[in-house]
Parts: structure tokens; C-alpha cells; sequence
């Protein structure tokens, strides 16, 4: 680190000590608390950065991070400097800011946490609530970090909605819309037609529009924003698809008990666009759900091609050969296997379960939980339950939404109640605990699976592969 420790700690410090709503329940705030005036004040008081780089901007309720580094890495696979922004962190706060798959360094965080502050105190000063919160201040340092090192391009995550998310002040060349689901819909709304108009309020004038949305009422928002918007729109089975499925299987692991694991890099799909057909394509990450990201990916990266971006099929696939996206349906342990997702919605939590059945033969499951409050826990335990014989119940210590565990409890016998449903339940106070009472449980055919919240599993994550970035080495089919 060529900065002091303690200078590292006063940046993040100063960061973290702001409004944070990563950190509160939606009960505590609403829309009226994210004005994308402030973060325009902002930006203006920096240079407006946002406005020197090229971007894609990309919504929806999942898979957004992945169809994100998927589109990065098939950018700098080609030789272009290419900026990704993602939310939330897994491990570390430097996570959420890349170039070219590397994190911004604690010397570049802290000169331009030091740059924020001294604008930031101004704007502190001003009346009409202007004083930045913990995201808009993080999206304003990826907008400085992306323009002082000259990225080609920018692949902008939204962190909430979209239409009032701070990442909304540029101006993309493509916008893109992954799925809609029902989460956080204390603010987005409780029908797929209003979370579909939140996050459509990305789309610009005149920008194509990306979606791989497959609901009747979330295609006909779509249509009707684009068309006041004049932007043209491509939707997922449409106007571009996957024609191929993967290959499935198992290969045979070389280990002593000859035990079967999935390959990660055996799916390969084709896809046609509306410009191209383009075969082989390799999916690292498990998952039908991550086919159909694949595919969006794939779809936006051509589109490019069509703006004379030079990128090659054989770059394309580089890039999604190489990619590496923690905590998505990662195998982190082979043996046993061990899951870690971040699955915190019923639509994750139902494309999880459906991997695991998929892809691990393993009949003695495992399941390590924690939640976050406002989410509907209820939902997820009565998908998840029936694919797990033992359910251990935690609660994480990262962030104070977490569900107590007492409470996690009684969710979930009430939902075993009304489903019949016989678990074996066990309870731990910390996820340390939770992983020791798992591996007390394991036998030859075990599996264990940790999800519920991004904390837990980021939490666990650092447990068994503490902070460096492992990758377990696999080949294709």
C-alpha cells in the first residue's frame, strides 16, 4: 500500500460515516430521499467526470452484476480500458470500482476521497438537502477514477431502481434492462408494472434499449417508455436469443472418493442478435439464469460492433472465458462441495435452486441462512426448504438489517407449519459457528449452500477463502 494505514482508514471513514442506505431498512426512507438533483450538484461541483466517458448503463432486479462483468470482460479482452462499477462489496470496499478486472488502489481511493471532501463540505453547507450520501459519493468516485485513467469505456451497475439511482446522470450508449422481479418493493412498488416503470427511467432519448424481460406486462412498459423516448428496443426472444443449450454434465474429479462435480466452463451457447449469429460461447458461471445474462451480454457487446467498435467473436469469447464473479453460485470447496450465492429474492432463490438440482447429484444438503430485514424471508424458505435436509439458521454481523436469528427461527418454523415441511433445523449465533455445525454434519454425499443475504455471504466467503481471490481450475467439456 503506498498510503499509510491510517489515511486508507480515514477515507473509508469519511465514506462509510455518511447516509448510508445500504445500511438501513426501506421503513427508514423513500423515494422522496434519492434526488438525482443532488447528485448533479455533485458531479457539477467535480467537473461533471460522467460526461468524458463512454457507457453502458444497466438495470433490473437480478442478474444485472453479472450481465455487468460479462459485458466488461468481453471489452477488455479486445484491448479497451474498461471501467465497471457494481454494488454492493464483497470483501472489500475497493471491489465496486475496477478497470480492467483490477480494483482501484488505496493510494487512488484516498487522493480522490481527499478531491470529494473538500467539495462535499460545500455542498454540506448549502440548503436544500445537498449533502451527499454513501452511494452517490461512491458512484462520484468511480466517475473520477474512470476519467483520470482514460477508460474507453464505462460499465455502470444501478444500485436501486433506476430512474432516481445516482448512477443515472449519463448519457449511455446502450441502456439495458436485465429482468424485473418483485424486491424492494416498499419503494419500487408492488406490481411488476411499477418496478418495470422504476427501472425503465434509465432509458434516454434516442439510446437503444437491452431486456431480457419476459413477462407480458413488464415488455408492454418497456414499449411504451421507448416509444416516447424514441429508443429502439430489443427484447430477449424477440429480437435476439439463445439457439443452442448447454452441454450438461459431470466429469469424473481425480480425487480418492472419485466424486462428481459440474464444470463450470462446460456451458457453451450460441446466440443470434439481430446483426449476427455467433457460436461457442463459453458461460463460466452456473446457472440457466446465467445463460440468458450471456446472452444479453452478447447481444449489447454486437450492438457495439454495429457502431464500429472493433471486437473480434474470438475476444468475446475470451472475455467470458476469463470472467470470475465471487459469490454468484460459487463453488468455493470442492470437497465436500460448497455453494456461496447471494440470492436474496424469490426469483434468485428459485434460479439457485434449480442450479443445484442441475448440477450437483450430492442428497445429503446442507443449508446455512441469514437474512436481511424487508425482505420477504417467507418466500425464500418455502423455495428453499424442500431441497434441504438440514437447515442451519445464522445471522451475519456486517450490517445492522440483519434478521435476529430468534426471529429467523420463528419464519421459518411457521413456514415448515404450513408446508409440511421436515428440516432438521439447527441455530448458531455468527456464520463462524454456522460453518462449524455444518461440517460436523458431513457426510460422504454432502452438499452445503450458504445464501440469504449478500452479507452472509461475504462473511463466509472471507472465512474459507479469506481475501484473496481464488479460483478453482476447471476445464471444458
Amino acid at each position: 500500500m503506498g498510503v499509510s494505514a491510517e489515511k486508507y482508514q480515514q477515507s473509508l471513514d469519511f465514506l462509510f460515516g455518511r447516509l448510508n442506505y445500504e445500511r438501513m431498512g426501506s421503513s427508514k426512507y423513500s423515494t422522496s430521499d434519492f434526488k438525482l438533483g443532488r447528485m448533479q450538484e455533485l458531479l457539477e461541483s467535480l467537473g461533471n467526470p460522467q460526461s468524458e466517458v463512454r457507457t453502458i448503463h444497466i438495470a433490473g432486479t437480478k442478474g444485472k452484476g453479472s450481465t455487468s462483468a460479462m459485458i466488461a470482460e468481453m471489452l477488455s479482452a479486445a484491448g479497451f480500458r474498461t471501467g465497471l462499477f457494481t454494488s454492493p462489496h464483497i470483501t472489500c470496499y475497493e471491489e465496486r470500482i475496477l478497470i480492467d478486472g483490477r480494483q482501484i488502489e488505496p493510494e487512488q481511493l484516498v487522493d480522490l476521497v481527499s478531491e470529494l471532501i473538500q467539495v462535499v463540505e460545500q455542498l454540506d453547507l448549502k440548503p436544500g438537502n445537498l449533502s451527499p450520501t454513501f452511494f452517490e459519493l461512491t458512484t462520484a468516485l468511480a466517475w473520477m477514477h474512470f476519467q483520470q485513467q482514460r477508460v474507453d469505456f464505462a460499465v455502470m451497475e444501478v444500485g436501486l431502481g433506476g430512474r432516481l439511482d445516482s448512477t443515472n446522470v449519463c448519457e449511455p450508449l446502450a441502456s439495458v434492462v436485465t429482468n424485473i422481479s418483485y424486491d424492494h418493493t416498499a419503494l419500487l412498488g408492488n406490481t411488476i408494472e411499477q418496478i418495470t416503470r422504476e427501472k425503465a427511467g434509465i432509458i434516454k432519448q434516442g439510446v437503444p434499449v437491452f431486456s431480457g424481460v419476459t413477462q407480458p406486462e413488464a415488455m408492454a412498459v418497456l414499449e411504451e417508455v421507448c416509444r416516447e423516448k424514441q429508443a429502439p428496443l430489443y427484447l430477449l426472444n424477440r429480437d435476439f436469443k439463445r439457439l443452442v443449450e448447454p452441454c450438461q454434465g459431470f466429469r469424473r474429479e481425480q480425487t480418492d472418493d472419485s466424486r462428481l462435480f459440474p464444470d463450470s466452463n462446460q456451458q457453451t451457447i450460441q446466440v443470434r442478435t439481430p446483426w449476427s449469429l455467433i457460436d461457442q460461447m463459453p458461460v463460466t458461471l452456473l446457472g440457466t439464469h446465467q445463460l440468458t445474462n450471456a446472452t444479453l451480454a452478447v447481444t449489447v457487446i454486437d450492438f457495439l460492433r454495429q457502431q464500429g467498435v472493433p471486437l473480434e467473436d474470438s475476444q468475446m469469447r475470451q472475455g467470458m472465458t476469463r470472467l470470475k464473479w465471487p459469490a454468484r453460485i460459487e463453488l468455493v470447496q470442492k470437497n465436500p462441495p460448497v455453494v456461496i450465492d447471494t440470492a436474496h429474492n424469490g426469483a434468485s432463490i428459485e434460479a439457485l435452486v434449480e442450479t443445484l438440482a442441475a448440477s450437483f447429484p450430492q442428497t445429503n444438503r446442507i443449508l446455512i441462512f441469514a437474512a436481511t430485514k424487508d425482505k420477504d424471508v417467507g418466500e425464500m424458505l418455502e423455495t428453499l426448504l424442500p431441497s434441504f435436509q438440514t437447515v442451519i439458521l445464522t445471522q451475519y454481523r456486517s450490517n445492522p438489517r440483519r434478521i435476529p436469528v430468534e426471529e429467523l427461527v420463528e419464519l421459518t418454523r411457521a413456514v415448515q407449519l404450513s408446508t409440511g415441511n421436515t428440516s432438521q433445523l439447527s441455530i448458531t449465533d455468527s456464520p463462524e459457528a454456522a460453518w462449524l455445525q455444518a461440517k460436523d454434519m458431513l457426510t460422504p454425499d454432502a452438499l452445503i449452500c450458504v445464501t440469504g443475504s449478500f452479507f452472509i455471504a461475504a462473511e463466509l466467503r472471507e472465512l474459507l477463502l479469506g481475501t484473496t481471490d481464488e479460483v478453482l481450475v476447471s476445464e471444458p467439456c
